[in-house]
């Protein structure tokens, strides 16, 4: 299964398309509707504590490189890691090669 980042679910709902990916809390904070989106199947997963550590992780290597993210998109991240997930998104953001995230 594969967990959907947040502008990829707006796209979806905007389209009228179907959501069988879960989602994290970060995004339904980001994106409230999805609760109450009719073609959402998937579940809502809940970042924990090992989920920010490793963000936290991610972002100190990006600031070696550079290249800072915001905090949802790196707990998002984290998140697809630490449960072997693939993270389902239309962004560039998630190109840096600064960790094993799979994206599709």
């Amino acid at each position: 299964m594969s967990i959907i980042d947040t502008s990829l679910l707006i796209d979806r709902i905007r389209e009228g398309k179907d959501i069988d990916e879960n989602v994290s809390m970060i995004s339904v904070i980001e994106h409230p509707m999805i609760m109450d989106y009719a073609r959402f199947h998937g579940r809502v997963l809940y970042p924990d504590l090992e989920d920010l550590e490793v963000a936290l992780e991610l972002q100190r290597k990006l600031v070696e490189k550079g290249k800072m993210k915001g905090s949802s998109d790196l707990i998002i991240a984290a998140m697809c890691m630490n449960s072997g997930e693939t993270l389902a998104t239309a962004d560039s953001d998630f190109e840096d090669k600064v960790s094993n995230l799979k994206v599709v």
